[in-house]
């Protein structure tokens, strides 16, 4: 029957080698690095990308501006380099009347379905072009947990690393502190008795 001692490498005993202690505390720090500096770190990450989400978005609000345009040009016929992926997934040549500058036009991304004719809300920054509507909060705080979750994950990763390293260096150590004693205790155990 195989029973185990806990803490048997912080105690006092013929057994333990310094290898075992310096394993040890390699545990402990491991256990401190898991639990309080991995969220830390991704807590600290997390809040400085919010704050530069929060600010980049400000920003471009305060660049850009919303304009209720027509639809001049259709969408179905954009150019395929011109189709954008989600919600937009077409271009469409727009026009709206700016006070004190006339009539503008300009490409910029439309909801499917939007035929030429139809009124659609766009973005557009002071030239004229057509911008991204600036990123919401939700975007925001999404992309600031998405980053706060993978730096603690990848603090995480480097403290399993290096954890590892220090058993595989502690092992090879261990396995040299054997063979050192045997070479000494060996001789008189396998030499034959007369």
């Amino acid at each position: 029957m195989r029973t185990r001692v806990r803490g048997w490498r912080w105690r006092r005993n013929t057994l333990r080698r310094r290898c075992d202690v310096v394993e040890a505390w390699t545990v402990l720090a491991v256990a401190v690095l898991l639990c309080v500096v991995a969220p830390l770190a991704g807590a600290a990450a997390g809040l400085h990308a919010h704050d530069r989400g929060a600010a980049r978005a400000a920003a471009q609000r305060a660049a850009h501006h919303q304009v209720r345009a027509t639809v001049t040009g259709d969408p179905a016929s954009s150019p395929p380099s011109l189709r954008t992926g989600r919600g937009h997934p077409y271009r469409a040549e727009v026009r709206w009347t700016e006070p004190g500058k006339g009539v503008r036009t300009t490409w910029t991304r439309v909801p499917a379905g939007t035929r030429p004719g139809d009124s659609v809300e766009v973005w557009v920054d002071s030239r004229g072009h057509g911008v991204g509507a600036p990123p919401a909060g939700t975007a925001v705080l999404q992309h600031a947990v998405a980053v706060g979750v993978g730096v603690a994950a990848c603090v995480g990763g480097a403290v399993f690393l290096g954890h590892a390293v220090s058993r595989r260096i502690a092992l090879r150590h261990r396995l040299a502190e054997w063979e050192r004693e045997w070479a000494r205790t060996g001789p008189r155990w396998t030499q034959p008795r007369t």
